[in-house]
């Protein structure tokens, strides 16, 4: 959680780590491992790094001969604090240094993500904002070529039913631009097959334009120690879906499962009919691991 908003750091997560791993599409491997601490009267606190596996490419000249190997990769140390302004609100930052190497490219940058999140008194409702990847390219990939980071705001809402065992979440994803829609090659020059002049293409409606932001997911809280998750992501599904045969592009599910002193997690997602992506979480408190006297 704290690597999405910095503010949801909170003192339950003392002396926390995790380790989470993504078996993402054409052999992408990423994950991010970090560990929290709390200080007394001053705040909570987490450092972790976050990596990006492309994998091994061919290098090739123009001729397309090839010449030996190289890889790609991107890595994050991140630095996170969090600080209750009052009762029910907390603030939080995150700092960031990015680094990428692509072959013999590289480039390196700094960034930041500001967040507040407001809790509830009866802890049934969480309201958060973010602001993710404010920040700059400070070394870039080749002269004269600096690059925007993809800076993004987010916003959501958590709430646990009092009288049943379900927790449903609404989230709102890049509320920075409104129009996240973008038109092909195919889009722009498909043609009237009677008349063969180029269709002007239609634009989204309202509410496909509103829906791109949304996700949507609940989380069935079966036991204490067992949990079931199930996400539906609009703008996924939107964008890779194949009409003839849908499938279940855009939805997610997995489960979160505590045995002896480790919580695991896993989740499925779907991207498109030719595949999807595996997420894997193991976490502890290295508190369970002292015996106490």
């Amino acid at each position: 959680m704290a690597y999405k908003n910095p503010s949801l750091l909170n003192k339950e997560m003392d002396k926390q780590i995790t380790f989470n791993y993504v078996s993402y599409l054409a052999d992408i491997k990423y994950g991010y491992t970090a560990f929290s601490k709390s200080v007394e009267k001053i705040g909570d606190f987490s450092a972790g790094i976050q990596f990006v596996d492309y994998g091994n490419f061919d290098l090739t000249d123009e001729y397309a001969n090839v010449n030996g190997t190289f890889s790609a990769g991107e890595y994050s140390f991140n630095l996170s604090g969090s600080r209750m302004i009052d009762s029910v609100f907390t603030v939080g930052l995150t700092l960031k240094t990015i680094y990428s190497s692509l072959e013999s490219y590289k480039s390196f940058g700094l960034a930041a993500d500001v967040g507040v999140s407001y809790l509830s008194p009866d802890r049934l409702t969480t309201i958060a904002l973010v602001v993710r990847n404010g920040g700059k390219q400070l070394k870039t990939y080749t002269s004269s070529n600096d690059e925007p980071l993809p800076l993004e705001v987010e916003a959501g809402i958590t709430k646990r039913l009092p009288k049943a065992p379900l927790r449903l979440t609404l989230t709102l994803r890049n509320l920075q631009k409104w129009d996240l829609t973008y038109l092909t090659a195919a889009d722009l020059n498909e043609t009237d097959p009677i008349t063969g002049e180029t269709k002007e293409p239609e634009e989204a409606k309202f509410f496909d334009k509103a829906l791109r932001h949304v996700i949507l997911s609940t989380e069935v809280l079966i036991s204490k120690n067992f949990h079931l998750r199930f996400g539906y992501n609009f703008q996924r599904r939107k964008e890779f879906i194949i009409e003839e045969r849908s499938a279940l592009v855009g939805l997610s599910g997995g489960f979160g499962i505590k045995i002896s002193k480790f919580h695991l997690s896993y989740a499925r997602s779907s991207y498109h009919l030719a595949g999807g992506t595996n997420s894997f979480c193991i976490s502890s408190y290295l508190n369970d691991f002292v015996k106490k006297k």
